[in-house]
Order: structure tokens, then sequence, then C-alpha cells
């Protein structure tokens, strides 16, 4: 039964947070914040710009803000979910993507500092090519590229584009 109102509390939290992101991120609500602000800055001569007219408006942004951030952040998190799945079908649907890609957000910063390291290579063994699609890993890359170099070696007049 625990297990039922965790997932209906986080069911109502998410329909909430993607109630509030949407209505706050919106020109109307940015032109409430504002007219409050302008309304708060002009009743300052009448209450003598006192502590409590000033504490006023900085207890009120500080709980909004304070609630905001979680909010937010929960919209982000199933945002960023759903694009890492998206990604990940288009990954595992795609003939020659490589599949060590998917879940890779999961990986610790050492180990996405080894695939950058792969990919910067993989770019620099490329840019060789003409044709974007002509290589899919750092073998092909390297394969493409030393048979490039061997033929332009024997053909000197041959383009440089991978006709593979």
């Amino acid at each position: 039964m625990k297990k039922k109102s965790k997932s209906s509390l986080r069911a109502h939290f998410d329909r909430f947070a993607g109630t509030v992101t949407r209505v706050t991120g919106t020109p109307a609500t940015f032109m409430v914040a504002l007219a409050i602000i302008i309304t708060w800055g002009i009743t300052g001569p009448l209450f003598g710009f006192s502590d409590t007219w000033q504490l006023v408006i900085n207890t009120g942004t500080t709980i909004i803000t304070f609630l905001m951030v979680f909010v937010i952040q929960q919209a982000q998190n199933k945002e960023s979910m759903a694009m890492q799945l998206k990604l990940n079908e288009l990954i595992a649907a795609t003939k020659g993507a490589s599949n060590r890609l998917v879940d890779i957000e999961d990986l610790t910063d050492e180990e996405l500092l080894v695939l950058k390291k792969f990919y910067v290579k993989l770019s620099r063994l490329s840019e060789q090519h003409t044709d974007l699609g002509a290589t899919h890993s750092i073998d092909e890359a390297v394969k493409n590229s030393v048979g490039k170099r061997r033929g332009r070696l024997q053909n000197p007049d041959a383009p440089m584009e991978n006709k593979e």
C-alpha cells in the first residue's frame, strides 16, 4: 500500500510541477510578477521604506524561489529522462550507430572524459573526409584514413571523399 501512495504522490507532484512550470514560464506570469515588484516599489514611500516593507518582498521572493527550485528540478528531471529515452531509441534504431552510447548518462565523469577523447580523435580523423557519414568508429576512421592516404599516394589526383 505504501508503494501506491508513493507513486500517487509522485504522480500528483509530477502533474503539479508540470503545470507550475508551464504557467510560470509565460509572459502573463512575468507581467504579474513585474506588477507586484512595481507596486511594492511604489508603496515604499507610504511605509517609509521601513525594514518591514523590505522584509515583505525579501521573504516573499525567497519563499517562492526556494519552492520553485524543487518544482523546476522535477520538471527538468522528467524532460531530461524523456530526451535520453528518445536519444536511446534513435541510437538503437540507427544502423551503424554505436549502442555503447545507450545509457551514457549513467557513466562516471572519468568514463565520460574517456568517451569525449574518443570522439575528439574520431572527429580529427574524420576531418579528412568530405562525406559526413564516412566513419562511425575510430577503427573505421583509421581504416578509411589509411586507405585514403594509400590511395592518394598511388593516385594523387584521386578525390578526397570516401567512396566505400
